[in-house]
């Protein structure tokens, strides 16, 4: 094997901009030795298959072969000789080209270990490297300069009559451009991070204020958004060498084209929560609903929305804009590179997003009506779950992964790492379809009759006049089951779908137990209680691998 000269890439540590570039140029020559020889080993592998077979026929031949022999001993035997001799030459080549085909296959796999432990010697660890990208990107604290300016001056220049709105902003354009000129003559890594706490303010700061004007909450917003994109997006966005797909697994959960149906559900779902917003704030003086009415209007009213100390739909917003730029942070690898990051992004996805899609159902119980906004919110987010579970998966799985190498998870999680192994699993081909957006995620028959039968039970009440407790835990129950199949679409939580059986005996149970129901109603809950346990059985269709995580998806 070719051997790489370390002096040079020592040499190249000597220039501050320059180490990085020789030092992406060397990874990248070793990790292009990594691919290769692990490309050569899936050849062989594949060639030993092939040789199976052929031994496989071979021996069938034979056999007919020693019939033919037996034959000629007392009536040829010469041939009979010649052909003993060629069986015993076939056999010998039968037994030799497989194990010297795995001699050749173990030194490959010895000179594969080598580059990746080569490749892994020059490459910093991806956080720092992300880090000093960071620090080098000094353009873009240019246009983080003019942001800063023009947040100092909009006040004015947009008539805010919010006091503490004025003061928020000035103070905020003042932090992002001394941050700015900061990060643009020393580098430091902090004042990009601090740029970034500062843009998300800029984005909450006309929730916890209540602005009164609606251009200063859609100035906030836009300023914000791009204060978090120059100071950390656009310099985190680079690719970093190495594998793309985790361990055992067939695809890459952390592709952009896997993140791309879940940036613009948050994109549509933050539209939606920015309406409800507007007419909490006073900002319209009406809520459209295209199917219950006024009951928008009544829901963003209520007690229970005005008990908040702020715009619960304002709140919504925010969330909806954090999982939109955390979801645009880190390459394609991030899975491995950005851990923490994959963390924080399942966490505003995963189980807030459980919280406040149960809230949203409970509506017809607490306030007694239904929102058609809130409803499609809910829809959203449900999908996005599903969604983005397998990347979360998969960076559980590094993370135990680097625990069982005896590596710190805590530095790993924080500043990522290169893959713990080669990953021989045969992968799905990198393609432009759109079915590739939903790798990770099937739409099985029988759970999506279950959510159909949810969806069902929710509004069961109404059809079957049921009151009180009997037609809240309808509401709940239906509620629940939607949830928990739509959750179970995605292959790596496929064994959720057994929540719902318990779910169905309470569905079966309950109407016999509360008061309110109606012998229509209980006999519909009995029918539904049974179709959803027998639909719940059958996992359906998996059709990708997921390393060690594949014992649990039953």
């Amino acid at each position: 094997m070719q051997k790489h000269d370390m002096s040079k890439m020592g040499d190249s540590n000597s220039g501050n901009h320059d180490s990085m570039g020789m030092n992406m140029s060397g990874s990248d020559k070793d990790h292009d030795d990594v691919r290769a020889k692990e490309l050569q080993i899936e050849q062989m592998r594949a060639l030993q298959r092939q040789l199976d077979q052929a031994y496989q026929h071979e021996i069938a031949a034979q056999k007919k072969e020693d019939a033919q022999a037996h034959a000629l001993m007392e009536s040829d035997p010469r041939a009979h000789i010649a052909m003993m001799k060629m069986e015993q030459e076939h056999r010998q080549l039968a037994l030799e080209l497989p194990r010297l085909l795995l001699q050749h296959e173990a030194h490959v796999y010895q000179e594969l270990q080598t580059a990746q432990t080569a490749a892994q010697t020059k490459m910093p660890e991806t956080g720092k490297l992300m880090m000093e990208m960071v620090a080098m990107s000094r353009w873009s604290q240019i246009p983080l300069l003019v942001l800063g300016l023009w947040l100092i001056v909009s006040p004015f220049s947009l008539g805010y009559r919010s006091v503490p709105m004025i003061w928020s902003d000035v103070i905020s354009g003042i932090l992002v451009t001394v941050l700015a000129v900061i990060a643009f003559r020393t580098k430091l890594v902090w004042a990009a991070w601090a740029t970034t706490f500062v843009g998300l303010w800029l984005a909450f700061a006309p929730v916890v204020f209540r602005t009164p004007d609606a251009a200063a909450y859609a100035n906030d917003t836009l300023v914000g958004m791009l204060v978090v994109t120059f100071a950390v997006l656009i310099p985190m966005m680079m690719e970093m060498p190495g594998p793309e797909v985790p361990l055992g697994w067939s695809y890459n959960p952390s592709t952009w084209m896997q993140r791309a149906p879940i940036l613009a559900l948050a994109l549509f779902s933050f539209f939606l929560a920015r309406y409800m917003t507007a007419f909490q704030l006073g900002h319209i003086t009406s809520a459209w609903d295209p199917v219950f009415g006024d009951g928008t209007v009544l829901v963003l009213g209520s007690d229970l929305s005005k008990s908040f100390p702020i715009s619960d739909a304002g709140l919504g917003a925010f969330t909806y804009l954090v999982e939109l730029l955390s979801g645009f942070m880190g390459d394609p690898r991030r899975w491995r590179t950005m851990p923490w990051m994959v963390a924080l992004f399942g966490f505003m996805v995963i189980p807030l997003g459980v919280v406040s899609v149960v809230l949203i159902m409970l509506q017809p119980i607490i306030i007694g009506e239904w929102c058609t906004v809130c409803l499609l919110s809910a829809l959203f987010m449900l999908v996005m779950i599903a969604l983005s579970l397998d990347e979360v998966i998969a960076m559980l799985q590094f993370l135990v992964q680097t625990h069982r190498a005896g590596k710190s998870v805590w530095r790993a999680f924080w500043l990522g790492g290169d893959a713990l192994g080669d990953n021989l699993t045969p992968q799905r081909p990198q393609t432009d379809h759109p079915s590739q957006m939903f790798w990770g995620v099937t739409v099985p028959w029988n759970l999506l009759v279950t959510a159909t039968l949810g969806v069902w039970l929710m509004i069961a009440p109404d059809v079957y006049k049921t009151q009180g407790l009997a037609a809240d835990s309808d509401h709940i129950l239906g509620a629940l089951v939607v949830t928990v199949a739509i959750v179970a679409f995605a292959e790596v939580t496929r064994a959720a779908r057994f929540i719902n059986i318990t779910l169905a005996l309470a569905i079966i149970v309950l109407p016999w137990v509360f008061s309110g129901a109606t012998l229509a109603s209980g006999i519909n809950n009995l029918i539904i209680g049974l179709l959803i346990i027998a639909l719940s059985i059958s996992p359906g269709r998996i059709k990708n691998t997921y390393g060690g995580w594949n014992a649990l998806i039953v």
